[in-house]
Formats: structure tokens, C-alpha cells, sequence
């Protein structure tokens, strides 16, 4: 692997960011981002890159390629939870087994803007509707995730059906966010969509190190009750963003011959979710305990992808 690649990622301002926010809590210092800032800038970050998404999806041509890259990301997302919930349901019991393989099946929004950020830093193109194809992640991974449990443990859930499973995927805010978004930039008119241009394109990567910071805090608060689960926990947070992305970004020149969408796929299998999952989870799974799942996807995977997933992943789609 490239390591002046591995050392230009770790050195990337929004990651020196994230570390400064982990380096915080060891301080005990009372920095933090105010949770209405905080919800603000995650509004903003999902708005921003499903807008301009969009506005790229309106302007590409529809292909075999697009369908073939949207139905290699919802079979990702069916997969992966389901390899997952097998891997661990012994040692860690059904119902967070399957909040767990849930997670590592849906996708992290952040993870996927950073990776954005690391693609226009080093100027590779990549198409618009792969926004479309990360919301699309969202959904499957959540139903398989409970349907799994269900099938496993018919006591876990009660008076849930498939069908409010599915429209609850999908209005969740993040989710109908990114999708509404994607709708809106794509209708919206050319020269009504450049008048918004500094605010969806100028600001967005300081409003990512401002995000990115208090991820590093958040992550840092969790890890303290997170170890007492065992280091088993720890090794799986650790080594499934690196298998999903690895296997992916192998894969994925199947569906697609552009550098730019294979990295995109492989970080999207390798992520994990933090915000739609937990949600979901909390209202169809309530005995899944959120203290094991919710800091295995933000404080192990998150920071092992953008610090070494990232540049492990764009060199195995540049050597394919």
C-alpha cells in the first residue's frame, strides 16, 4: 500500500479534528459542540450532499451502468447483515446481534461525505447518483436486520410488521433527508440551483471539521462503557469495515468502471450506521442494547475507516 496515501489521510484536517475532539475527553476538558449545533450541521451535511447529488443525477445520462451500481448496493446491504448476525448471535444473543449486523449493513453519512472529501482533494470524479445509491443502503439493512431477530427469537418483537418496518425505514429523518434532497436537486432548475451554490458547496467542508470534531467527542464519552463488553466487540468493530470494504472494492469494478464509484461502494460496505439504525432500533428492538452497538459503528469502525480504511480501499480499486 501506498503509505505517503496513509500519511496525507491521517494528516487531512477533518481527521486532525476528529482526533482533537477524542483528545478532549482524555483531558477532561468541557469541550463540546452545543446537540442543537450538533443536529443543525448533521441537517446540513445530509441536505448538502443529497442536493448536489441530485443536481449531478440530473445532469447524467441513465445507464445499465446506474441500475447495475443500485442493485450491487442493496444486495450489499442484504448480505452483510445477514453474514454478520451468524458470526456473532452466540456470543452476543440474537436481539444485538441483529441491531448489530443492521448497522454494519446500512451506511454512516459522514463516513460517506469524508470519503467524498478525499475524492475531490485528489480530483477523481465520481457520478451523482451514487448519493442516491448510499440512501438507498439505509432501508434493507434495518429489515433484514429485524426480520433475523424476528425469525431467531418470535418473543423479541411484538405487533411490528414488515410494512411499518419499511415506512419507518424511510421517514426517518436522515433517511428522507437524503432522499428528499436527492428529489429536490435533481427537479430544481440550473441557474436557481447556482444561486445556493455557497451555501451548499462553499461551506461544507468547514461545516464536516466542525461535525467531525464532535464525532471525536462523542466517540471518545462512549468507549469508556463500551470495553466493558469485552474485547470481542472491539475486534469485530475493528476487522468487518475492513473485510466489507475490502471484498466490495474487489467487486466492484463488476458494475462499474469508474474509480471514483468503486471507492464510493467499497467505503458504503465498510461503514456503519450510527444515527438511522439506533433510531429504528430503539422502536422495533428495544431489548437490543444500544451501549454495544451505537460505539462499535462511532468509535471503532468510524475512525478505523477514515483513518486506515480509506486509503487501503482507493488503492485496491486503483490496482484492479
Amino acid at each position: 500500500m501506498n503509505y505517503e496515501l496513509l500519511l496525507e489521510n491521517v494528516t487531512n484536517p477533518a481527521l486532525l479534528f476528529f482526533a482533537l475532539g477524542i483528545f478532549a475527553v482524555k483531558l477532561k476538558s468541557d469541550l463540546e459542540i452545543p446537540p442543537t449545533s450538533s443536529k443543525f450541521i448533521s441537517l446540513y451535511l445530509l441536505f448538502a450532499i443529497g442536493f448536489k447529488g441530485g443536481q449531478e443525477l440530473a445532469h447524467s445520462e441513465f445507464s445499465t451502468e446506474i441500475v447495475l451500481t443500485i442493485l450491487f448496493a442493496i444486495l450489499s446491504s442484504i448480505l452483510i447483515p445477514i453474514y454478520v448476525f451468524f458470526l456473532i448471535k452466540k456470543r452476543l444473543g440474537i436481539e444485538n446481534a441483529g441491531a448489530i449486523a443492521a448497522s454494519y449493513g446500512s451506511v454512516s453519512a459522514v463516513t460517506f461525505v469524508t470519503a467524498l472529501n478525499f475524492l475531490e482533494i485528489h480530483n477523481i470524479q465520481y457520478n451523482g447518483h451514487m448519493v442516491a445509491v448510499m440512501a438507498l443502503m439505509e432501508a434493507p439493512a434495518i429489515i433484514i436486520g429485524v426480520i433475523l431477530i424476528r425469525t431467531f427469537s418470535q418473543k423479541s418483537i411484538e405487533n411490528q410488521n414488515l410494512k411499518s418496518l419499511i415506512i419507518h425505514s424511510i421517514t426517518n429523518s436522515s433517511v428522507l433527508l437524503i432522499l428528499g434532497s436527492v428529489l429536490i436537486g435533481y427537479l430544481a432548475n440550473d441557474k436557481a440551483a447556482e444561486g445556493i451554490k455557497p451555501f451548499t458547496n462553499d461551506l461544507f467542508k468547514g461545516f464536516l471539521i466542525i461535525f467531525l470534531l464532535d464525532m471525536g467527542v462523542n466517540s471518545a464519552r462512549n468507549l469508556n462503557d463500551f470495553y466493558k463488553n469485552g474485547w470481542f466487540v472491539v475486534f469485530i468493530a475493528a476487522i468487518l469495515p475492513l473485510i466489507n470494504g475490502c471484498v466490495v472494492a474487489y467487486l466492484a469494478p463488476l458494475v462499474t468502471a469508474s474509480i471514483g464509484n468503486q471507492f464510493i461502494l467499497a467505503i458504503l460496505a465498510a461503514s456503519a450506521s450510527y444515527i438511522a439504525v439506533p433510531a429504528a432500533m430503539k422502536i422495533s428492538v428495544p431489548k437490543a442494547n444500544p451501549s454495544i452497538f451505537l460505539p462499535m459503528a462511532l468509535g471503532i469502525t468510524f475512525p478505523i475507516n477514515i483513518t486506515i480504511g480509506i486509503p487501503i480501499y482507493y488503492f485496491i480499486v486503483c490496482s484492479s
